[in-house]
């Protein structure tokens, strides 16, 4: 009986963090531990590779409880339930009915209409919402901002005329016209008149919101996560400010809040930016002395990202998305979105959308994500980053306030130009594989032709126009989409370009830099050739002739480079370009005698890739 009261491992030594970074120091054999082992963010901060409890010791927050302000680990208390949310493009009231009913009974629980605004009516909105009961279903609106406190009346109206609990239900109406200035560069702040009677007109619908932060947005326009968390704050707040001195009071103007955010593949960071953003949003709404802390509540909806959807090895999206709306799905959110993996590309199809709804009805019935509260407390790592990216969102937040506040940023184009120079950042680091684009620019399926796929415009119907302003605009191009350029030009010439791979010498280095090759390469559309190896660069250059290859790509070790790199140039003699694979100590020699063409981790793989098509005259 002794026995059992003892307590599991305790003649295991506990042993102290300097103890793990000396066993780490040894492992390591004298690489450089902050290179090798410390992640630097683009956030601002880094990541140690390991956390301990003592990491976490004046962390308050990680003290509260779920459902307790300051909501860091949840507004709800029992349950992780969240809203399978799908959204319609409404161009006949009928038929986005019988698809609102079919999609009802396949596990969605939300419903997102996008209306344009010539078609808001009392007829058509009873024809949409014809069968459906919103007492049991969220159901959220988008149209024209000027036709928003319209269509408020209109729910109100026809809700009272069906009898339905108004207390109960629940929904939104997506009134954002900063969004506008930011997505279009077009000045409708005088549309923010419309806020105060907007929620004066949904008075009897306590459970709808109706003031929106659309920073979706600025997911899919590149933007950093501590970008999109500071700005998240400062747009809520400014849209808080309005109301407030608008004569709202401030209760009533915060729990008419909604903020509908991006998720991105940074799996861990996500979790935390979601957490983070709902301490830091309860803290500035507790400024305004509320009646009561749920006011305090951030909720959000969550869509998972177009940013970095490709075009190319679609079906790549799925895992993206998966994994996005995992981090949602953890981080306590209250609705999710999942874009269907076609959205890059086409008008999503009835398949697609039956797998993006299904992705998350696994999350529910297979894995339970529903069932756990805040599953995340208590990770060490979650924590820190929790603490780390609030403190950089912060830190933007307070930049935007000193600076006039969110809504002057975005009519001086602050706000635009400083996404757009994240999106740049990325696009420069994609191109140079700093960013890596699975199927895109690493591991690219080699075979795989577009079969007529080209990029999607948008065809929302959201009955606000699509002519830009006069003030800076979002970038939303996707990370892959230059990528995507290249490859498709690539398909349009008449015969496709071959690369060919003459492996020679050391067996280890020559497949390891065909193998780099023949991903660097494919990248671009073209047909690769690898090999087994070649005695001679006589045999090789022979053997890619015969294959009719447009550039030959020698492989080998740098120190055998001297050996067979001029030689094999100077035998192909200009029958199709020469590259070298790799960047050898000797590759100044190899540009006296004529050779050019080398790749290897540190060069620009886009520019590199467009040169080559150049030269190839594509």
């Amino acid at each position: 009986m002794a026995n059992m009261k003892e307590k599991l491992f305790t003649e295991f030594h506990a042993p102290t963090t300097q103890e793990w970074l000396d066993k780490i120091e040894v492992d390591l054999k004298g690489a450089d531990f902050q290179k090798r082992l410390v992640w630097r963010t683009n956030e601002g901060f880094s990541v140690q590779p390991f956390y301990r409890r003592e990491d976490l010791k004046d962390l308050k927050a990680i003290n509260s409880l779920p459902g307790e302000f300051p909501f860091i680990r949840g507004n709800k208390k029992d349950n992780n339930l969240w809203y399978v949310r799908q959204d319609i493009v409404v161009e006949d009231a009928k038929a986005a009915n019988a698809k609102a009913l079919d999609i009802l009974n396949k596990g969605v629980n939300s419903i997102g209409f996008k209306v344009s605004g010539k078609d808001v009516s009392k007829t058509f909105i009873a024809t949409l919402l014809d069968g459906i009961l919103p007492q049991h279903v969220e159901l959220n609106f988008k149209t024209c901002q000027r036709h928003c406190v319209e269509l408020a009346q209109m729910l109100v109206e026809y809700f009272k005329e069906k009898n339905y609990p108004l207390t109960e239900l629940q929904g939104s109406i997506n009134f954002d016209p900063i969004s506008k200035i930011l997505c279009k560069g077009k000045d409708v702040s005088a549309v923010l008149e419309f806020a105060k009677p907007l929620v004066e007109a949904l008075a009897e619908l306590p459970g709808y919101k109706c003031i929106n932060v659309n920073t979706v947005a600025l997911n899919n326009a590149g933007a950093y996560i501590y970008q999109e968390l500071g700005y998240a704050l400062a747009w809520g707040s400014e849209y808080l400010h309005l109301l407030t001195e608008a004569g709202v009071e401030a209760t009533e103007a915060a729990k008419r809040i909604k903020f509908n955010m991006g998720v991105s593949d940074n799996y861990f960071m996500e979790i935390a930016k979601f957490r983070a953003a709902r301490m830091l949003w309860a803290q500035i709404v507790k400024q305004y002395e509320p009646k009561c802390d749920c006011a305090c509540q951030m909720h959000v909806c969550a869509s998972t990202s177009e940013y970095n959807q490709t075009l190319f090895d679609s079906y790549v999206n799925l895992l993206r998305s998966q994994t996005e709306a995992m981090s949602a799905a953890i981080a306590n959110v209250d609705s999710i979105i999942v874009t269907p993996f076609d959205q890059p590309y086409e008008t999503p199809t009835e398949f697609a959308e039956r797998i993006a709804r299904n992705q998350q009805l696994l999350l529910k019935e297979e894995a339970h994500f529903d069932k756990l509260v805040d599953v995340a407390g208590g990770s060490y790592t979650i924590e820190h980053l929790t603490d780390a990216i609030a403190q950089e969102g912060w830190k933007l937040f307070l930049a935007v306030e000193n600076a006039g506040g969110f809504l002057a940023e975005c009519l001086n184009g602050n706000i635009q130009n400083a996404v757009n120079a994240s999106n740049d950042k990325r696009h420069s680091d994609a191109a140079k594989r700093k960013e890596f684009i699975l199927g895109t620019n690493q591991f690219p399926n080699f075979t795989e032709k577009s079969e007529g796929k080209t990029t999607l415009t948008c065809k929302c119907k959201c009955g606000e126009g699509h002519e830009n302003g006069e003030l800076p605009a979002l970038n939303k191009q996707r990370l892959a989409s230059e990528f995507e350029s290249l490859r498709l030009s690539t398909e349009k010439a008449t015969k496709q370009p071959i690369a060919f791979m003459l492996t020679i010498g050391n067996l280890a280095m020559r497949q390891a830099r065909a193998q780099f090759s023949c991903n660097f390469l494919a990248a671009a559309g073209y047909k690769v050739m690898d090999n087994l190896g070649f005695k001679t660069v006589e045999e090789g250059v022979d053997a890619a002739l015969e294959a009719k290859a447009d550039i030959v790509v020698i492989c080998s070790s740098d120190d055998e480079y001297t050996e067979y790199a001029v030689p094999a140039f100077k035998y192909l003699n200009s029958r199709a370009m020469f590259v070298v694979a790799g960047a050898p100590a000797c590759a100044d020699d190899l540009k006296a005698a004529g050779i050019d063409n080398f790749i290897h981790v540190r060069v620009n793989q886009l520019e590199t890739l467009k040169e080559y098509n150049a030269k190839l005259g594509l």
